[in-house]
């Protein structure tokens, strides 16, 4: 498997970075990819090798049709024809084409086997990451942190290893050449016409580099916006507010607009500047060679030949500035990801974690106190049981506590002081995964994922049957609806399951939870969202998953929760009432002036129906009155 280590974002050292990488393009698990990478370098150095005898069949091609071939007199004389030398010479540049296409089509397997290695990292790391990173993040802007951080992984592994490594080797084998063939005085031209192509290659990407930094910032804000103006789509048509939500794009986009043109500009003054610097070596070195062609020092052929070679050291180092460029580009691309694989996980498990073991599926809350932040305490000492196959309600005003207590079961915090168990196991010391297979739970706001209602409801357990699905679709009352769609259990549900009704999308929670078959269930606020004859519906097949399991009540509708064993009322993060209903309604407390304010509150609503549908045939009736006489 790949390295774990994580990969610092130093995107001023792309040493650094390429090291940490070479663990994903050399994996240790992937000889067949390791033999990719020899193999790839081999037809590297061939290529090179190639490459600096192009010039030299230009130059003896040059000689020969200035009839001087006495440099070729080690070669056969049926091969020392300007012919046969221009032949040469292209068949050079064929073979050397060839060889790097071939080395790129064999290191792009490993180029991309990196690219998913990381990718993969970065999404398992994002689901270890806790709720509160992922409430206080912007989708949208994570989602393109990801897409351009990827993008920017792949660039880096192809671009510092297919052309950082040949532009070295041909810089060296074309120092040497002209060291030995003409002197030093071509080298120290050469070397002074890099360093200062180099030198203002560096400085204005860096500066470069901040533009771009810009440009990144506002994309991610425009595609934030968008995204979440789009899933809000239906507020949005609330409020007539479609005006509003363009304007905030565009001002995102303007920003983008501004920042793009000067990435572009400023990209045509970098290769202005390369072009000029190397165009002012080339000019030094060509006059060199043409005042020794005049002294009788140089052939005709060597005047070409320096040209073929300067041309030649053109496209490395056009490279090394489009290298340059994208390694920065690329590691400002990916230093937010990178900042999201440092993000420790807020809950993890103890290395000497072990699977949870249930045998009844009691749950007990021991003197639990919490806060999410230290200023603002939500619980102050909970305890409380739900004893193994029975139903245990906790109801309260907002703000008491009663969905945090779920979230501290399911282990999504962890809890300051007290103790969380399950059948005597503190869920600290067991793991997650095995914690969350054995608690169900059904929301109050059931979010579905864009797919089938198939797909939906086996996410209760993936490797369930069509039958099974269909089976838990019927326990939960929704299977005859299913059917009669036009395409079954094959319908897609839309974005966030927009396409079904509240109840609908409750009752697949529901068929989702029986077939994920849990010991432990939570029902969260399950029917709060929903009209009063939905509820009494969902209400029977709640009752139905609940029965024989130990089952966790979060309640708003006290009218849901009469039948529970115990009812634990919550205010300010203390239990101020514990009892049956009755008990509970005759202390007259808190729980009894809820139940008092609730059923006043249904009475209101019922009469109010009452009366829009006596109103309504009042005006049918009136209506028809006319005609009838």
């Amino acid at each position: 498997m790949a390295s774990n280590k994580t990969v610092n974002s130093d995107s001023g050292n792309p040493l650094s970075t390429l090291k940490n990488l070479w663990p994903y393009m050399w994996p240790a698990d992937r000889p067949d990819l390791k033999i990719r990478v020899l193999w790839a370098f081999l037809f590297l150095i061939l290529a090179k090798l190639i490459l600096m005898l192009v010039p030299y069949f230009f130059k003896w091609a040059t000689d020969a049709l200035d009839g001087d071939v006495s440099a070729l007199t080690w070669m056969p004389a049926a091969l020392a024809t300007p012919v046969m030398l221009v032949a040469g010479y292209n068949i050079m540049r064929i073979a050397q084409g060839g060889l790097n296409q071939l080395r790129d089509a064999l290191f792009a397997r490993v180029g991309q086997h990196a690219v998913r290695q990381l990718a993969h990292r970065t999404f398992v790391h994002m689901h270890q990451l806790s709720l509160r990173f992922h409430l206080e993040r912007r989708t949208g802007g994570l989602s393109r942190v990801i897409e351009r951080g990827t993008k920017g992984i792949e660039a880096i592994v192809r671009f510092t290893i297919l052309n950082s490594a040949p532009t070295l080797i041909e810089f060296a084998l074309t120092a040497a050449i002209f060291a030995v063939a003409y002197g030093w005085s071509y080298v120290a031209v050469t070397a002074i016409t890099l360093w200062l192509y180099i030198w203002f290659t560096v400085k204005a990407s860096d500066w470069r580099i901040n533009i771009r930094r810009d440009m990144n910032n506002s994309d991610t804000d425009a595609n934030t916006k968008a995204i979440d103006s789009l899933l809000n789509y239906e507020t949005v048509k609330y409020f007539g507010n479609e005006d509003m939500e363009a304007r905030r794009f565009d001002s995102s986009m303007a920003t983008y607009e501004k920042a793009a043109t000067q990435v572009w500009t400023s990209l045509g003054w970098l290769n202005t500047g390369q072009g000029v610097i190397f165009g002012l070596g080339m000019m030094a070195m060509m006059i060199m060679s043409a005042l020794a062609v005049q002294r009788g020092e140089q052939t005709l052929g060597d005047f070409v030949f320096i040209n073929t070679m300067l041309m030649q050291l053109a496209v490395p180092l056009n490279f090394i500035g489009f290298v340059y460029r994208e390694i920065r580009q690329g590691l400002t691309d990916i230093e937010q990801m990178f900042d999201l694989l440092d993000v420790n996980a807020e809950v993890v498990d103890k290395p000497e974690a072990k699977p949870l073991r249930v045998s009844d599926g009691a749950i007990r809350f021991e003197d639990v106190r919490f806060s999410y932040d230290e200023a603002r305490p939500i619980l102050k000492g909970i305890s409380f049981e739900v004893p193994a196959g029975k139903t245990v309600a906790i109801v309260g005003p907002s703000g008491a506590g009663k969905s945090t207590l779920s979230r501290l079961l399911y282990r999504f915090y962890d809890i300051q002081e007290g103790r969380i168990s399950i059948d005597g196991q503190d869920v600290r010391d067991v793991t997650q995964k095995s914690l969350r297979a054995a608690i169900g739970m059904v929301p109050q706001d059931t979010v579905l994922f864009n797919d089938t209602i198939a797909y939906n409801v086996r996410y209760g357990r993936v490797e369930a049957s069509e039958a099974e699905i269909q089976q838990a679709a019927d326990l939960a009352q929704i299977g005859p609806f299913i059917r009669e769609l036009p395409d079954g259990f094959k319908s897609m549900v839309g974005e966030r399951g927009l396409k079904l009704s509240g109840g609908e999308k409750q009752r697949v929670a529901i068929a989702r939870t029986i077939l994920k078959a849990p010991p432990i269930l939570i029902l969260d606020e399950a029917t709060s969202a929903l009209d009063t004859a939905t509820e009494q519906e969902i209400q029977a097949s709640l009752d139905f998953v609940s029965k024989g399991r130990t089952t966790l009540v979060i309640a708003h509708r006290l009218s849901t929760v009469v039948s529970a064993d115990e009812i634990i009322v919550l205010k300010d993060g203390v239990i101020a009432e514990r009892g049956r209903h009755a008990d509970l309604l005759e202390q007259k407390g808190l729980y009894a002036s809820m139940w008092d304010r609730q059923r006043e509150a249904t009475q209101a609503e019922e009469q109010l129906k009452r009366m829009r549908e006596d109103d309504s045939l009042g005006i049918v009736t009136r209506r028809r009155t006319p005609e009838v006489l």
